[in-house]
């Protein structure tokens, strides 16, 4: 770390300084963020959280990197990856505690472990289950929000456990304040013999293998499927399935996934979003709205 550990003593985890973030996004786009951070555990965050404030540094959280776009003038700050964060814990009542960095099958396949599930359907989804979370992912009609019971968060440098009566939530949304992280969540379980759940997650990864493997780094289903419709149709009937921008495309095999055939820039997936849009809103009346977050500073 060089003098990074001279600027943040005491810290145990890892820290880089100057890394692009191309390397930690599923769309391998985005310029470099001035500090990234691995914490080794819980305490390792907190000191940090607390250096990076004194510091008056601006900080963020990400997850698996897999619903993020990154501008290419990167990010300033701090970024934090939660992913030595990972702990599975079962709790009384049917309930599990998952940690942020635990990834999204884990989690499935520790609830699967004991007995209990019905939250089979974020097993195909890749990440972890902090972005799980901050996105209220989900698929066939569910929600991995629905499950909470309590939300667990780092806000202004102390943990703060909510209850879900507190939280405010929707599809693809979940109301945060300015600086908060998400730490934890605790979901709701049913009794689900594991063979059921077996079945459950090879059907999900065998339907997301088939129709989801785009073959180039992806960021996954880009824009939000407006009420009562779905966004690929909506694409697909403006004509854009398949439209390219410098190296980003509309996937063929799935026109909502917006791919990175190899040398796109996050400024070439956001002008291909930008048409899009454009030409979705002049086809069917519909504004798209992304479900991809887009972070940083231009070039």
């Amino acid at each position: 770390m060089g003098d990074l550990a001279q600027d943040y003593p005491g810290f145990r985890g890892t820290l880089l300084r100057n890394e692009s973030m191309s390397r930690h996004t599923s769309l391998k786009v985005g310029g470099p963020a001035d500090l990234y951070a691995i914490p080794a555990d819980l305490d390792d965050l907190k000191l940090l959280v607390k250096q990076l404030d004194q510091a008056g540094l601006p900080r963020m959280v990400i997850g698996g990197g897999y619903n993020l776009l990154v501008r290419d003038g990167g990010i300033r700050g701090a970024v934090m990856s939660l992913e030595c964060i990972n702990q599975r814990e079962l709790l009384n009542g049917g309930k599990v505690k998952a940690w942020a960095g635990a990834e999204n099958l884990q989690v499935v396949r520790f609830a699967q472990q004991h007995g209990l599930g019905g939250i089979g359907f974020i097993s195909g989804i890749p990440g972890t289950i902090g972005g799980a979370v901050r996105m209220n992912a989900g698929a066939y009609g569910n929600g991995l929000l629905d499950r909470m019971t309590r939300l667990t968060l780092l806000r202004s440098g102390q943990m703060v456990v909510l209850p879900r009566e507190q939280i405010h939530y929707g599809y693809r949304y979940l109301e945060l304040l300015p600086g908060d992280s998400i730490l934890a969540v605790e979901l709701q379980l049913t009794p689900v013999d594991p063979v059921v759940t077996e079945e459950e997650i090879r059907k999900d990864l065998e339907l997301r293998r088939t129709k989801h493997n785009v073959g180039y780094p992806s960021a996954g289903s880009f824009f939000k499927n407006p009420p009562d419709q779905a966004a690929w149709k909506l694409i697909d009937s403006a004509g854009m399935r398949g439209f390219q921008v410098g190296d980003a495309q509309m996937a063929e095999l799935h026109s909502n996934f917006m791919i990175n055939r190899g040398t796109a820039t996050a400024a070439d997936c956001i002008a291909l979003a930008a048409k899009v849009k454009q030409a979705v809103l002049a086809a069917t009346g519909v504004v798209l709205e992304e479900e991809v977050r887009i972070v940083g500073e231009e070039l």
